[in-house]
């Protein structure tokens, strides 16, 4: 069985502890934790020390966390002092006991795609010095890198054996990929599976983010994708995003819960 994880943004409203509390209490194995939560925690009081105590307690492992944005289509000087951020993200990352961090492409702009990757080239030697992993996201919406393919291409690009893809069949389906590019990518070359669904009854170009619902309520190929990774040899965790403002209205823990059984359906029936 693949370690099963819930992505924060599910339940985003909530404060960051009742979302690692819901996780918990509704079984997950893992929490996918976003940067500004956390960074928002901080600057309210908290430390990482108390968070990851609190996450330890739990039984929640953070296998990845989100995310490194405007880093592909900046300036060179730009992206020098952006580095400087990146790698605090990083740190707090590590000091959480997490080894992979999301690296975003820009939604709304063109990008060289040689200086994509030399740009995440430099990103995986920063964080190979902190101990944590960016791994390449394609977005289906955006301009550009919004396929596998694309996000393989800025990886060879990169030319780094620690380069690895960011999964999300939302992004495949609204970019108007494959899914049997899945069956393209080494398992140990996938960071982490971000799972969920999309509607039927509205384009595929006009869905966004806030369209997605929760697995086997929708028309994409779960069971199938299930078994693309299972071939290529992926253990990780897939890990339950969804941006629906409609979840965002209920109880987080009902939520994370339905959430939770819906994931198991979809992989036992694969």
């Amino acid at each position: 069985m693949l370690p099963l994880c819930l992505n924060t943004s599910t339940i985003r409203p909530k404060p960051l502890r009742e979302k690692i509390e819901a996780a918990a209490r509704a079984g997950y194995d893992m929490v996918e934790l976003w940067c500004v939560d956390v960074e928002a925690f901080v600057r309210d009081g908290g430390t990482l020390a108390a968070l990851r105590a609190q996450l330890g307690h739990a039984g929640l492992s953070v296998p990845s966390m989100i995310a490194l944005t405007q880093w592909a289509d900046i300036g060179d000087a730009d992206f020098e002092r952006y580095l400087l951020g990146a790698g605090e993200r990083m740190e707090t990352a590590a000091a959480l006991g997490c080894t992979s961090i999301v690296a975003s492409p820009p939604p709304r702009t063109d990008v060289d795609l040689a200086v994509a990757g030399a740009r995440y080239a430099e990103l995986l030697a920063l964080g190979r010095r902190i101990g944590v992993r960016p791994a390449m996201e394609f977005l289906g919406f955006a301009v550009q890198i919004h396929s596998i393919r694309t996000a393989l291409e800025v990886m060879a690009r990169a030319n780094d054996p620690a380069a690895t893809i960011v999964l999300d069949p939302f992004h495949i389906f609204r970019g108007g990929g494959d899914f049997d590019e899945v069956r393209m990518i080494p398992g140990h070359s996938v960071a982490i599976c971000h799972f969920n669904d999309a509607p039927g009854d509205r384009a595929r170009e006009s869905q966004g983010d806030s369209d997605r619902v929760l697995p086997g309520d929708g028309i994409l190929p779960l069971r199938e994708m299930v078994r693309s990774l299972r071939a290529v040899g992926y253990h990780g965790p897939v890990s339950l995003e969804l941006f629906n403002a409609g979840l965002w209205e209920r109880d987080a823990f009902e939520v994370a819960a339905e959430g939770l059984a819906k994931m198991r359906a979809v992989i036992a029936e694969a």
